[in-house]
C-alpha cells in the first residue's frame, strides 16, 4: 500500500529541494544594494502623499470572512445538485440532507444578521 504513495513523496521531495535550493541561491547571489530611495514606499511609481499604512475597520474584515465562509458552504450546493439524480434510489435521504444543510446555513445567516455584523455604520 506505501508503494503507491511513493511517487507523490517524490515529487513532494523535489518540490521542497527546488524551493530550498532557489532561496538559498537568491541569497547568496542576490544584489544588496541598499540606498533610502530602494528601501521607501511607493504607491504605483509615485511617491507616497500621505502615510502608507491606513487602519481599516474591524467591520470590512468581519464581512469579508462571513463572505468567505458562507460561498464556501454554498459551493458544496453545486456536487449535490449534479448528483441528485443519480442518488435518488436512497430516497429522500439525500433531500433532507441538504434542506438540514441549508437549514444550518439560514440559522448562521439570521444569527449573523441579528447580531449586527451586517451593519455597515
Amino acid at each position: 500500500m506505501i508503494e503507491n504513495y511513493f511517487p507523490i513523496f517524490i515529487v513532494f521531495i523535489v518540490a521542497a529541494g527546488f524551493t530550498f535550493v532557489s532561496l538559498i541561491m537568491t541569497h547568496i547571489l542576490g544584489p544588496r544594494i541598499t540606498n533610502p530611495v530602494k528601501l521607501m514606499p511607493y504607491e504605483s511609481g509615485v511617491d507616497p502623499l500621505a502615510e502608507t499604512r491606513i487602519r481599516f475597520s474591524i467591520r470590512f474584515f468581519i464581512i469579508a470572512l462571513l463572505f468567505i465562509i458562507f460561498d464556501i458552504e454554498i459551493i458544496f450546493l453545486y456536487p449535490w445538485a449534479v448528483v441528485f439524480k443519480d442518488f435518488l434510489s436512497f430516497g429522500s435521504f439525500i433531500f433532507f440532507e441538504m434542506v438540514i444543510f441549508l437549514a444550518i446555513l439560514v440559522f448562521g445567516y439570521v444569527y449573523v444578521w441579528r447580531n449586527g455584523a451586517l451593519d455597515w455604520e
